[in-house]
This record gives structure tokens, sequence and C-alpha cells, in this order.
């Protein structure tokens, strides 16, 4: 069972479904494109009873988490701590490890405390927003500007005018992306090829995956 309805969910059952191991492939809720692969099912995959009945119906002996959000919510979690649930492999980590995707405040703490080098940044709530225009000042243009949650990847915002750049870290505080915006991370921007580096692991060993590039600013 593969959870999400994306492009993302697509090529992972499209990529599944050429192994000898598997016979047969559902996603939920999926897209046009997974349902000429295998079977779409209409569960929400952040409702976890829906997704524990889809599961226990079509018999699946693995489940392939697409989105960050039903991570973050704890999907990982839920199965291990269910009977019915607790065998079946979830390829995802628990809400712990999910929150280095579901918090930017929390990855750039993690990323200081473990000395991994990182961009200059400051995390603001709005009791501390007054303090918004003298970090930026610290700063170069661009200003990058990020809602600490997930935001449906419209979360990231980068602004050439010192004065625009605080306007949007208010406005995200007042509520531009919802509880994502309940805290900004302010952070210098870096200059650059962006590149993305996978890994698979089950905590003991692990898979060296091909690399990868967003291709958008």
């Amino acid at each position: 069972l593969i959870l999400g309805s994306g492009g993302r969910e697509h090529a992972l059952a499209w990529k599944l479904s050429q192994s000898k191991r598997v016979s047969r492939i559902f996603t939920g809720p999926g897209n046009a494109g997974t349902a000429e692969i295998g079977t779409n099912l209409i569960i929400d995959p952040c409702k976890f009873d829906e997704v524990k009945k889809a599961v226990i119906k079509s018999n699946a002996g693995m489940v392939v988490v697409g989105p960050e959000a039903p991570l973050v919510a704890g999907i990982h979690d839920f199965f291990l701590k269910d009977d019915l649930l607790k065998d079946i492999p979830v390829i995802g980590p628990d809400r712990s490890a999910a929150r280095l995707e579901g918090s930017k405040d929390f990855a750039k703490g993690f990323l200081v405390q473990h000395n991994i080098p990182t961009a200059a940044y400051k995390t603001f709530e709005k009791s501390t927003a007054g303090g918004v225009r003298d970090f930026l000042n610290s700063l170069k243009s661009p200003y990058v500007v990020k809602a600490d949650g997930l935001a449906a990847g419209k979360g990231v915002l980068i602004i050439e005018d010192i004065d625009e750049a605080e306007k949007e870290v208010n406005a995200i505080l007042d509520g531009k992306f919802d509880k994502a915006g309940s805290k900004v991370v302010v952070e210098q921007f870096l200059r650059g090829v962006e590149l993305s580096v996978f890994i698979i692991t089950d905590g003991k060993s692990w898979k060296l995956l091909p690399e990868a590039k967003d291709y958008k600013r």
C-alpha cells in the first residue's frame, strides 16, 4: 500500500510494480497514473483508522508513506502500537525523526547541535517578532523566510527587499500559512546548486539511493 496522491507516489508505484516480489499495488488515495498500475483506495493518509482498515482489507504486506504529513502526525508510531499492524513494515520515519521535515526550527537546531554546516538563522514567534528587523539587518539581501511547519511546498519565500521580508514574517505569524506559521525561521541566503542525497535505512544497515535536485529557486 502506497499512501499519497502525487507524482511521487506514481513514481513509487511504477517502480515497485517492476519487482518480482510485488504481487499487488494499492495506492491511497492515488491518482490517474497510479490507477493504471494498481488499485486506488479512497482513504485519507492522515486518518489512521482508514489506513488500518485498508491495510487489513487489502492484506498489504508493506506500507510506503509518500507525503510528509502522515509521518509528522505519527503514522509509523500508530502501526508499531497496534497489535494487528505492528509486524507490517512502514517505509518512513517515526514521529520523532519526522520532526526534521515537520519543523524547520527543529531541523536547524539539530544541525547546530551536531556541528553540521548550515546557513545562519534565527527563529521568531509572535512574542519575539519585534527582533525581526535587527536580525534582517545582520544579513545581506536576499532574505530567506520560512514557515516552521509543513505548508505544502509554499512555506519558503526568498525576498530582496528588507521591508517586504519583515512584512512577510509578520504575515506568516498572523496566520498566512495557518498552524505551519506559528514560528518563522529567517535564514541567510546561500548561493549554489541544490543537491538532495537519499539514504534508506532500518536503523542498522543502509542503502544509498541516486541523488537528485529540485528545479526551483
